[in-house]
């Protein structure tokens, strides 16, 4: 296409184009301080175009493309083009990854294990994520990702996917009030979800994103009430992290075992909390309980 650039976040090398160059010079802009390699092969193919030619002038309208599509996706306008190639990259990677088993959830880490939140729309677990990212949790805690963590269904092992995080409504203000305006993309209000704005992870995220980390703690978290904590079995967490997975059924017995091996070896807990602050006490707690 006639503008495009190349994004590599974690294992996955993005290859994306568009018919417009307002979409590329903001992933540019966001992802500036990620690693390129130009002459690797591409995992996944991104494009942003317009169905008619005429679309590209007269109230453009984007539509999302690649190795992988949704056929009643529908356009986003142009003042969007920045959130139709997020989506567009996570789609290339929910529909066509299968070299590790994929979980839609956040995940930070700290001295080489993992704290994976998995949870709906709203639940928090982006924020939550980002802000222990940040070192509000009082640790180093690595933020690994907000969108997909990767298992490697052989070590078990959790890869990072630290695209920028995308903040919606009332979570763009909490965030923007301790993180450098420099690391946010432009506010993107209006969007099918609300107003959105991406945050960039820590310099220090982006360079170890290579690093695997051991999965300690498997979180459901639910923004909202009193504080809770409750212990879940093996089987709850393996049901509702099938539902997470875009890829569990595609890799077939390979899922099922590190499925498996998930649930069993990291103890999974439901959180309930009112409030950032909150969430990521609980979360410390737990952490120091399971790392003893």
């Amino acid at each position: 296409m006639r503008h495009r650039t190349r994004i590599a976040v974690g294992p996955v090398q993005f290859r994306i184009g568009s018919d417009w160059p307002q979409p590329i010079a903001a992933l540019k802009t966001l992802y500036a301080g990620y690693p390129r390699d130009d002459a690797r092969p591409a995992d996944a193919t991104v494009r942003l175009f317009a169905a008619r030619p005429w679309r590209r002038w007269l109230r453009p309208s984007v539509h999302i493309g690649g190795d992988y599509i949704v056929p009643d996706a529908l356009p986003l306008p142009l003042s969007m083009g920045l959130l139709a190639a997020e989506m567009g990259m996570n789609l290339q990677v929910a529909l066509g990854w299968r070299r590790h088993m994929l979980l839609h959830a956040s995940a930070v880490a700290k001295d080489g294990r993992a704290v994976i939140l998995s949870g709906e729309s709203g639940s928090g677990k982006s924020t939550l994520a980002a802000l222990l990212g940040e070192k509000e949790g009082g640790g180093d805690w690595r933020l690994m990702g907000d969108e997909f963590i990767l298992i490697d269904p052989k070590s078990g092992d959790a890869l990072a996917f630290p695209r920028a995080v995308s903040l919606k409504n009332e979570a763009i203000t909490e965030v923007e009030a301790r993180v450098d305006a420099a690391r946010f993309g432009p506010l993107l209000a209006g969007t099918p979800k609300g107003d959105i704005r991406h945050l960039i992870p820590r310099a220090d995220a982006i360079a170890a994103m290579h690093e695997p980390a051991r999965p300690a703690l498997l979180l459901f978290p639910r923004f909202g009430g009193a504080p809770a904590i409750e212990r879940i079995g093996e089987g709850e967490a393996f049901v509702r992290l099938t539902e997470a997975s875009t890829n569990y059924v595609a890799l077939g017995e390979a899922g099922f075992a590190a499925m498996t091996r998930l649930v069993r070896e990291t103890p999974a807990f439901t959180i309930g909390y009112p409030d950032s602050a909150s969430g990521m006490a609980i979360v410390e707690q737990l952490w120091t309980e399971a790392v003893r």
